[in-house]
């Protein structure tokens, strides 16, 4: 019995991850149920009840997203040279916090606008910050499931939120404004837990102070690894369009209406459930080896959304679509706190975001028009070409690597 209890005493214990990467998560689920309680109705609503164009509900979400990737690159840089991330995060959920109440107090197109503006600045202001607190806190044996764990939580809001929205339309009889005080609730609690959970790391000692984050000098001091990650993501975003032509595809394969909502939950259920455990396997495998993995799923999911009819390859591509989600997002985030220099993880988590965001928009244009040009079938075709092309791009990089 006493060897025994010795053998226990004296067997390493795995590090767990700190409790600040929980309550991130947390904050990252909140505020993603408040944000997308709103973003299920929000256009409706603004075409509705507020009368605007839906070329007007188009250039809201447009310049809103753009806004927010732009922000991040300076906020991500802020923080570097403040040497603080945790007060831009809460300020940026703070922000989001704030104009929640707005939505359903508006009385014009106008205040939706700013709003929406100012949410999305907000978001822009805490996610670069975020990320590198999160790479801050992490242990470097832990930092996949770390970012796969904040991916997780994160997904699971952009679910649970459009499921209570419709809870609560059905319950109500389609009361918008309800639903937009209810979502209040969560994003309060997020701004809670973020002041009072989350705490900052202390700078590195003697590690160098970051005066202009993104001048020459300092961008020089990221690594040539750092900038391959950047390329092959960016490459990867463009296969990677808009979910918005999931739903599009759903509809033209004769899905139901009602039941269209139901490919983002299922997609999201799928990338929230797969998350984690890929940033678990990513902390004991090679990281490369499995974002190729990621990769060659979404040429799977183009591929099934391309040639396979009917509802069996629209479920079967949602599926894909939702795996590769998770195989890629919170390891491609570790990749980049792997190669980036302490000092300049905001920045380097900015920058990254703007070239991903950028990316997105590009991927998302482009699917439009070969959409309308030549078919639904010519646009997931092309898809599977980039991740292909990305896939191939993570290899060279990896036979390169090996050689030195």
């Amino acid at each position: 019995m006493d060897e025994d209890h010795d053998m226990t005493a004296t067997r390493p214990q795995r590090p767990r991850l700190p409790a600040g990467i929980w309550a991130l998560g947390f904050v990252s689920m909140l505020m993603d149920i408040s944000s997308e309680m709103i973003h299920a109705l929000l256009p409706v609503y603004l075409v509705t009840a507020l009368g605007a164009s839906t070329m007007t509900v188009g250039i809201i979400e447009g310049v809103a997203e753009a806004t927010a990737s732009i922000t991040k690159v300076f906020s991500g840089a802020l923080s570097d040279r403040l040497g603080r991330r945790k007060l831009l995060a809460a300020i940026g959920y703070g922000l989001a916090a704030c104009t929640k109440p707005v939505f359903p107090l508006a009385g014009s197109v106008g205040w939706v606008v700013a709003a929406r503006f100012v949410d999305r600045i907000g978001k822009g202001i805490r996610g670069a910050p975020r990320d590198a607190l999160i790479a801050d806190l992490a242990p470097p044996a832990l930092r996949g499931a770390a970012f796969g764990l904040r991916q997780s939580l994160d997904t699971t809001g952009a679910f649970i939120g459009p499921l209570l929205a419709i809870a609560l339309m059905a319950w109500s009889g389609g009361d918008m404004p309800l639903v937009f005080w209810v979502a209040v609730l969560p994003a309060f609690g997020a701004f809670a837990l973020i002041v009072f959970a989350v705490h900052d790391v202390p700078r590195p000692a003697g590690a160098p102070h970051v005066r202009q984050p993104l001048s020459r000098a300092e961008l020089g001091r990221l690594p040539p690894a750092y900038w391959a990650v950047v390329a092959v993501s960016a490459v990867f975003t463009l296969a990677r369009f808009s979910e918005a032509f999931l739903v599009l595809r759903a509809q033209e394969l004769g899905l139901a209406l009602a039941w269209i909502p139901a490919v983002l939950v299922a997609m999201n259920v799928v990338y929230s459930l797969s998350s984690y455990p890929v940033g678990v396997l990513a902390d004991r495998l090679d990281r490369g080896l499995l974002l190729g993995l990621g990769f060659a799923v979404l040429v799977a999911a183009d591929l099934a959304l391309a040639w396979i009819d009917g509802l069996p390859g629209l479920a079967l591509g949602v599926v894909l679509w939702g795996l590769h989600m998770g195989m890629t997002q919170g390891l491609l985030a570790a990749l980049v706190a792997d190669t980036a220099p302490v000092t300049l993880r905001g920045t380097a988590f900015g920058l990254f975001n703007l070239v991903g965001g950028l990316a997105l928009l590009a991927a998302s244009v482009l699917a439009g028009a070969l959409w309308d040009a030549l078919g639904s079938q010519a646009t997931f075709l092309a898809g599977a070409v980039l991740a292909g092309a990305a896939l191939a791009g993570l290899l060279v990089l990896r036979v390169r690597r090996a050689r030195r």
